[in-house]
């Protein structure tokens, strides 16, 4: 397994900046999550080695989004469920007020749907349309949505349970850049700008459209 350099770590991890030299790498999209490695043992110290989660996996004690986890390098992206068995205890990869990443402990019945952003959509042939979202998933969907919309996944079923629209008053929340962790409302939409307004508890503050997903 790859390993990454302590102070070569995104700064949305929630890791010291002193420590042992290497971390634990994920194997795809390094600024947009962590490795399941990392969220289980030095997030939620659930397992003190490698050894013992690769253990876990291999006897199918460990769901990811509702699915065997299979390797513990694998990348987890922002709002993906992680569920212990048969302790029945489940987690989500969540965004802190500061950026970094912080564990949520969820109920079971919140690991059966999750978030994610339309990146693009795409026509195919007989007019079908795939909607491409920012945790890498692709949907063929006639759900009507657009670009930088937010979708509800029914993980279960495989599929687009409804459309979250960017839109005057929709929740909202902050994923990158210098706000990243901030949530509130969007107050205003200033398309020719391609940014929002957003009235978090304590503040007003500018956003660019694409550094926000919806969220409600």
């Amino acid at each position: 397994m790859k390993h990454l350099k302590r102070q070569k770590t995104p700064k949305n991890w929630p890791i010291k900046r002193k420590g042992s030299v290497f971390i634990a790498k994920p194997n795809f999209s390094l600024n947009k999550g962590v490795s399941l490695l990392f969220f289980i043992r030095d997030m939620l110290k659930a397992v003190k080695t490698r050894k013992e989660l690769k253990q876990a996996i291999h006897e199918k004690k460990i769901l990811v989004n509702g699915n065997l986890a299979k390797e513990e390098k694998n990348t987890l992206m922002l709002f993906d469920k992680i569920s212990f068995v048969p302790q029945n205890k489940n987690y989500e990869l969540d965004l802190g007020e500061k950026g970094k990443f912080v564990q949520k402990e969820i109920s079971e019945k919140e690991t059966k749907n999750k978030i994610s952003k339309i990146i693009n959509k795409k026509t195919l042939n007989k007019k079908k349309t795939q909607i491409n979202l920012s945790d890498g998933r692709n949907f063929i969907s006639d759900l009507k949505c657009k670009t930088n919309d937010s979708v509800l996944i029914n993980l279960k079923e495989k599929k687009i349970e409804k459309c979250l629209a960017l839109k005057e008053k929709a929740k909202a929340m902050v994923f990158t850049g210098k706000h990243a962790g901030k949530r509130g409302q969007i107050e205003k939409i200033k398309p020719e700008r391609k940014m929002v307004s957003l009235k978090t508890d304590k503040e007003k503050i500018n956003v660019l459209i694409k550094q926000i997903m919806v969220i409600e």
